[in-house]
């Protein structure tokens, strides 16, 4: 195997890359004791068996794969008083969870949906990989199936699924992956800010200071997170905007959409779609693919559509 830490050297500096690798070799499928959380469900692959035994006792397997295979378009409407002029009805395609070697069916769902959209950008928050650690082919493979039917410019973050070693196969697909980095997009003069984090949750390498640190006071700025537990940082950094995933919204939920799990650290209102917080607008997607076993239950998984409109 090629060894690629030259590249992450170069790409992220010697200080970020180390550090990521380092933090991954000693964590990586650690179930207790690491990140914001102190269990890791999705770490512990001996229960992910039982967890599809017991669906099947009760005969709910079936219903939740087929379930995990209709992902659905969602359309999200976001109004902010910052919002340039220029980019009134600019519009957010939001992917995340992928997870894109769990489920071929529900990523030939994603190709077919995205096919047709209408889209200025597209973002995918994180856990491109459907386990914690070990090989990554395959789920550079879905998403290559799935990036092939996307356009425009993509951004991207790492969840905590995903190794650093992606990065450099990702970028190579041509999505630009934001390792608490900021881009700037600008449409007629005008200018909006695209800053991205590295994983929060589990391997806690996000770096919110340096990805905002050149944005302009009182300019629309929008950050990228695997997950939305880092809302009170965002907010008070003075972000317009925070676009996250990780929570599934519960993946297997009871009757009436109710979670029994988000594995976040965060007030459950923020655990699923929209929602605001000290004046940022946030959105958390319940992701397109499926966590730990490819059933969902009471929670079908999606796609976004974010439509901008300033508010004057």
């Amino acid at each position: 195997m090629i060894d690629i830490s030259p590249r992450l050297d170069e790409r992220l500096g010697r200080i970020h890359a180390r550090q990521r690798l380092g933090v991954e070799e000693d964590h990586e499928a650690q179930v207790f004791g690491q990140g914001l959380n102190f269990f890791h469900l999705e770490n512990w692959y001996s229960i992910h068996a039982v967890i599809r035994n017991g669906l099947r006792l009760t005969g709910l397997y079936g219903r939740g794969r087929r379930n995990a295979a209709n992902v659905q378009l969602r359309v999200n409407n976001i109004t902010s008083a910052s919002l340039p002029r220029s980019f009134e009805g600019f519009r957010i395609l939001h992917l995340s969870d992928l997870h894109a070697d769990m489920s071929r069916s529900a990523m030939d769902r994603v190709i077919e949906l995205v096919s047709d959209l209408d889209y200025d950008i597209c973002v995918l928050t994180g856990d491109f990989r459907a386990k914690t650690f070990g090989p990554f082919d395959a789920a550079l493979d879905g998403v290559a199936r799935v990036r092939a039917s996307l356009k425009g410019p993509l951004y991207g973050v790492l969840g905590n699924h995903d190794t650093v070693r992606m990065v450099p196969a990702l970028e190579d697909m041509g999505i630009r992956m934001l390792m608490n980095e900021l881009d700037v997009i600008e449409r007629s003069g005008e200018h909006i800010y695209l800053a991205g984090i590295d994983d929060a949750h589990f391997f806690r390498v996000d770096n919110i200071e340096k990805a905002a640190a050149d944005v302009p006071t009182d300019a629309f700025s929008i950050l990228l997170s695997h997950t939305p537990e880092i809302y009170r940082q965002a907010a008070h950094t003075g972000f317009d905007l925070l676009l996250a995933g990780h929570t599934h919204g519960g993946q297997i939920c009871l009757p009436g959409g109710l979670p029994i799990t988000l594995d976040s650290k965060l007030p459950r209102a923020m655990g699923v779609g929209a929602w605001i917080y000290h004046g940022m607008t946030g959105y958390t997607s319940v992701g397109a693919g499926s966590s730990v076993v490819a059933v969902r239950l009471n929670c079908l998984p999606e796609i976004t559509l974010h439509q901008l409109a300033r508010k004057d």
